[in-house]
């Protein structure tokens, strides 16, 4: 694979894209709202995704952030002042659940995979975009919290990921408690994949994003859509499903090319066909 020169920052101001060697590292940079999903960082992040998804240059994406906060989840000061809405905030609040759940739902069906680098406090819909993500290292000092049930406000978007992550007790007692669990806990739960020391979050994320940019593009999109396909289907439902990919999946192009380059022993050449 020829992989692009690195590009320069581009973006959003509060969202900063830099591509490099077929990995793009999306940084959420709103420390004043402590990287809440605002209405402006759920605008800059479906935007920045949309435009990924048709970038074939990009084969994975890191996303992470700066700050003690990866991301506060729902801007509630945002969210309260349209309490003075004639129809109390009804139909904005709807809105806003609508555009993250869809943005959340842009992560899933992204082509590439998705890692999050966390290097702060994820809380509430940070947690949930946590989880929305295929794979996600975590510094020694992050944290991972759906607090709102201490404020009357139950985390029931952020459950729908959570509950697709860990298994169903440990979702509860998170959802339940409120309270905030500490990277190694995260980890053990299966929320993160790895937790790495303070300041390495990011080139740890990089690395696997790396090692997947090496891959048939084509293959990795195979594979990625037919994992959340399956997941919710019954055993042979999901075995029905799983071969008719391999079939499809096995008549591509780098398919051949990668089985001839493993029995000839040499690199193969993907086409992304």
């Amino acid at each position: 694979m020829n992989a692009p020169s690195p590009a320069p920052t581009t973006g959003h101001r509060i969202l900063a894209r830099q591509d490099a060697g077929g990995v793009a590292t999306l940084t959420m940079d709103d420390p004043s709202s402590r990287n809440s999903l605002s209405e402006a960082m759920l605008a800059a992040l479906s935007e920045t995704l949309r435009a990924i998804a048709a970038d074939s240059s990009v084969r994975a994406v890191v996303l992470t952030a700066v700050g003690p906060v990866y991301s506060s989840g729902h801007n509630l000061k945002e969210m309260t002042a349209r309490r003075a809405d004639a129809d109390r905030g009804r139909a904005y609040y709807a809105d806003i659940m609508g555009r993250c759940s869809s943005m959340m739902q842009q992560i899933v069906n992204l082509p590439q995979p998705v890692i999050a680098a966390v290097q702060g406090l994820a809380t509430a819909a940070g947690c949930q975009l946590v989880a929305s993500c295929d794979l996600a290292v975590a510094s020694s000092e992050a944290r991972f919290c759906t607090p709102g049930v201490n404020f009357g406000l139950f985390c029931s978007t952020p459950m729908v990921a959570l509950s697709r992550n860990v298994a169903p007790k440990h979702a509860m007692e998170m959802l339940l408690l409120g309270q905030p669990i500490p990277a190694e806990e995260a980890h053990r739960m299966g929320l993160v994949n790895r937790v790495v020391p303070a300041g390495e979050e990011v080139p740890a994320a990089q690395a696997l994003a790396t090692v997947i940019a090496a891959k048939s593009a084509l293959t990795v999109k195979t594979g990625k859509t037919a994992f959340y396909r399956q997941i919710d289907m019954t055993l042979a439902e999901a075995y029905d499903h799983a071969s008719a990919v391999m079939v499809e999946n096995m008549l591509a192009r780098d398919a051949a090319e990668g089985i001839e380059a493993l029995l000839g022993k040499r690199e193969p050449r993907w086409e992304d066909r």
